[in-house]
């Protein structure tokens, strides 16, 4: 365990990597980083009160690059993470308890109503953003 929840293997898993045989395991400054963030998505599993399912968080540049992830993704640095939490609600209701807690946190995202995404990078911008799909592009959207 990297932190009190979660486990350096689960913050690091990556179908993609698996089947193609890539080392998505961090090293150095993003390992630091990694479980740093890990304490910090901690807080988060605090505040919900349910258990967290990460479907993605470090992402090596191979593993982020073939599924589509920003060239700045802070899942690059082992800043950032992919989630769901369904024994608390729906991802809107996630997204709503985070906006409204005083947690610190760069970015909370609602991406397509199918999961959040939450970064702890070296900014604290408490940016809040619901992420949709309108005419085939994607669209980021401040959330009110």
């Amino acid at each position: 365990m990297i932190s009190k929840y979660f486990s350096l293997s689960e913050l690091t898993k990556s179908s993609y990597a698996a089947r193609k045989g890539i080392d998505n395991i961090p090293t150095g400054q993003n390992l630091i980083n990694l479980t740093a963030a890990a304490v910090k998505l901690d807080e988060v599993r605090k505040l919900l009160g349910k258990p967290i399912y990460v479907s993605s968080g470090y992402r090596c540049p191979e593993v982020n690059t073939a599924v589509g992830g920003s060239k700045t993704s802070t899942h690059l640095t082992g800043e950032a993470f992919d989630f769901v939490c369904p024994e608390f609600g729906t991802v809107k209701e996630v997204f709503d308890a985070i906006r409204k807690s005083t947690l610190r946190y760069d970015q909370v995202l609602n991406e397509y109503n199918e999961w959040c995404h939450i970064g702890f990078g070296k900014q604290l911008r408490h940016q809040q953003l619901n992420v949709k799909r309108i005419n085939g592009k994607t669209v980021y959207e401040v959330a009110k």
